[in-house]
């Protein structure tokens, strides 16, 4: 399973960003091979559409959960429209968030937030 985390850094140690489309980097980590893959966020200099671009750029990579703070109205449809599950998260380390992750102790995210204009 791939998960994609918002992150302000490339680290474990790092925190979540809450911001999706903005955020600096996703840290996509495979539960099954261990692999940590570290993408720059293109949502994140976009003029506009930040969320679209960020879950494009995911849905490429082919990821499973996302676990961010949350998703505006158009992330959210095309997170929802291609399967893949989102989890809410405050701003905590990497490596905390994927505990939580694996104890389920996040929330699904089942509605979008708001419209960032």
């Amino acid at each position: 399973m791939k998960i994609a985390i918002s992150s302000a850094g490339k680290n474990a140690e790092d925190l979540l960003d809450s911001r999706f489309g903005r955020c600096k980097y996703f840290q996509i980590h495979d539960t099954e091979s261990g692999e940590v893959k570290i993408i720059e966020n293109k949502g994140q200099s976009s003029s506009g559409g930040a969320g679209i671009a960020a879950s494009n750029q995911l849905i490429d990579e082919k990821v499973n959960a996302i676990i961010t703070g949350n998703l505006g109205p158009n992330a959210f449809e095309l997170v929802e429209k291609s399967g893949i599950k989102a989890y809410k998260c405050s701003s905590i380390d990497i490596n905390s968030v994927l505990q939580k992750y694996k104890n389920n102790e996040l929330e699904e995210i089942k509605t979008s937030g708001p419209a960032h204009h």
